[in-house]
């Protein structure tokens, strides 16, 4: 567990936390880029341009053909799993990414035997941008998540509005369907609060993120109370860099840390549309370092908590 102060010493022989043993460095796990780097992205880009979209489309065409075999319209077959037709024919074309629940009720009410359900994770997959897209299977699965921001709120922390400004300001800019598409797959990312087991999570925020009012200074407020919200859950803590500090551990830039069920300790760094993932030990054990200052060096969870009710009061 990272905490303030300190970061807590990791015995690398310890066979019973499930550990790797002290002379095994896994090499670094990169994660392509979604193109080579310095290639632009066409203005208007869609998510099935994007590598690992094939599996999208795959699906349309498959629940297409298990709906005809059944003999049912999409006006039909909407009312029989919820959704409108012009939705049903946006799954079918690969226009927009299937949700999980309506890929479990298209499968039982075409009888299609567990052929849809088959390709629900993978689609789920391909919600995210390419060079995320492993990091988003980690991150679900972790046990612990510590994350360090300074452009924008984490996501995992967003409201809906905040959110979608912040795809709205992406540049080349992004159709209104991808968008729609990031948000939804954003979002459903906080299904990590409700899990059965609560992972533990902290974040460290720049204070210049919590007085930039993206998506305007009402949707900012709407933003900083969710922030007050998920603070005060017992297994969050968030605190504050202040801008006033004159020592800062993270000069470098952003990054999060993760252990997964297994012990495995993992850091994450991403950069534009370039993403990597961290498995050797002296790597992620530099960043954990980095990490335990921060906190130190950063308001309390309890000063930050006060701190968001300042700015509210402001607002």
């Amino acid at each position: 567990m990272y905490v303030r102060g300190r970061v807590a010493a990791v015995r690398q022989d310890d066979a019973a936390g499930g550990r790797e043993p002290v002379d095994v460095v896994e090499p670094v796990e990169r994660v392509p880029a979604m193109e080579p780097p310095g290639a632009a992205e066409p203005a208007g880009k869609r998510p099935e341009d994007e590598p690992g979209q094939g599996v999208v489309t795959a699906f349309g065409r498959q629940l297409k053909l298990f709906r005809t075999r059944a003999g049912l319209g999409r006006p039909e077959f909407g009312k029989l799993v919820g959704y409108a037709a012009q939705s049903i024919a946006s799954f079918e074309q690969g226009r927009r990414i299937p949700p999980p629940r309506f890929i479990d009720r298209a499968d039982e009410v075409l009888d299609a035997g567990g052929v849809l359900k088959a390709l629900k994770d993978e689609v789920a997959r391909a919600q995210y941008p390419a060079f995320f897209r492993d990091m988003a299977r980690l991150e679900a699965e972790a046990v612990e998540l510590h994350v360090y921001d300074t452009h924008v709120i984490n996501g995992l922390l967003q409201t809906e509005e905040y959110a979608r400004a912040v795809f709205r300001m992406r540049r080349p800019l992004l159709d209104e369907d991808t968008i729609e598409h990031r948000v939804s797959a954003r979002l459903g990312r906080q299904a990590i609060f409700s899990r059965r087991r609560l992972p533990t999570l902290s974040f460290v925020i720049e204070e210049s993120v919590l007085t930039r009012p993206i998506g305007g200074r009402e949707g900012m407020r709407g933003q900083l109370e969710q922030l007050l919200l998920h603070g005060q859950r017992r297994n969050v803590e968030i605190q504050v860099m202040p801008n006033e500090r004159e020592e800062h551990s993270g000069l470098a830039g952003p990054f999060t840390l993760m252990e997964t069920a297994k012990g495995r300790r993992i850091a994450y760094v991403e950069v534009q549309k370039d993403s990597r993932l961290y498995t050797d030990r002296e790597t992620v054990r530099e960043m954990e370092a980095q990490y335990g200052i921060l906190r130190a060096q950063a308001l309390t969870p309890r000063e930050s908590l006060t701190f968001f009710e300042k700015l509210l009061g402001e607002r």
